[in-house]
């Protein structure tokens, strides 16, 4: 009976070992079988997202703080990037500002990317006229830089944070739709399509259910890529006055701020650039990553 008992009982602690070593090394090559760009992009991408998501509660100072006596003060160990022409800590302000000029590119990039690929996926599935207004729009705003669409719409409905969000994502569509639109035909001729329109399913069941869920790699490797695009573009309408307005900030406004003072103390101006320029790269190493796993896998089908 003991014999039996320790037989039994011996396959629990010698399986257990080999599946955590299993699950480990999975998890291993999982990793290390993504591409340097994507993995790289996502460490800084996840580290800058941490900052933003604590800064009430890790941020030295209140960005509206004025300190004169302090005014365009290098740094030092109560303000470790110095302080601006007011005397606020430039860190805070860094911090609270990378919030308002992150989430207005991502909620951006997000209502772009889900008009567009509708847009994209209905237009190539209705074909006709549709389609042609639908392409020929698209051509229209494309040749037209953002920027300067976005600044006709702020300057003539008036600027803030919400019309901000709406200029850009009026702009901001037509790649996805382009994009979509020629993944849609692809799809739209393909064998469960056909078997879907047989069996009588809308075009909206067939467009939501088996066209859009069957191209969002690509769309989803688009968006990171065009991340950077936004948050550039969102510094540089706040650098001309028509972003986000005070008593809010974000890292544009911090450059048009500190323009005046910029020979006094460089980094007024270094450290919103370099974190524009950071957050930007790291979102568009994921991008490119995404795309050149997707590039892979289709050329191995």
């Amino acid at each position: 009976m003991a014999l039996s008992s320790s037989l039994s009982r011996d396959p629990v602690p010698s399986t257990a070992p080999r599946r955590l070593a299993h699950l480990t090394a999975t998890g291993l090559r999982a990793v290390t079988g993504r591409h340097w760009t994507l993995r790289i992009g996502a460490v800084v991408l996840a580290l800058v997202l941490t900052v933003l998501l604590l800064t009430p509660w890790i941020a030295p100072y209140d960005p509206a703080h004025q300190d004169l006596g302090q005014r365009l003060s290098g740094p030092g160990a109560h303000h470790l990037l110095g302080t601006d022409q007011l005397g606020r800590d430039i860190l805070s302000r860094l911090m609270y500002g990378g919030r308002f000029s992150v989430s207005i590119a991502a909620v951006t990039l997000l209502l772009s990317a889900v008009i567009g690929t509708v847009i994209g996926a209905f237009s190539a599935r209705r074909g006709g006229i549709v389609d042609e207004v639908v392409m020929r729009t698209t051509d229209l705003l494309i040749s037209i830089p953002d920027v300067i669409v976005a600044l006709f719409l702020i300057a003539a409905f008036g600027t803030g944070y919400g019309m901000l969000i709406a200029a850009l994502t009026i702009v901001g569509w037509t790649p996805f739709a382009r994009l979509m639109r020629g993944l849609a035909l692809e799809i739209n001729s393909r064998e469960y399509i056909e078997a879907a329109e047989a069996l009588g399913c809308s075009k909206v069941f067939i467009v939501f259910r088996h066209v859009i869920p069957n191209a969002l790699r690509p769309v989803l490797s688009l968006g990171f890529l065009r991340f950077g695009h936004k948050l550039i573009t969102v510094g540089g309408l706040s650098y001309v006055g028509l972003g986000v307005q005070p008593p809010d900030s974000d890292w544009g406004a911090m450059l048009l701020d500190a323009q005046p003072y910029m020979q006094r103390l460089p980094l007024l101006v270094i450290a919103p650039g370099a974190a524009i320029f950071v957050t930007a790269l790291s979102v568009t190493l994921i991008g490119h990553g995404m795309e050149l796993k997707r590039k892979r896998r289709t050329d191995a089908s």
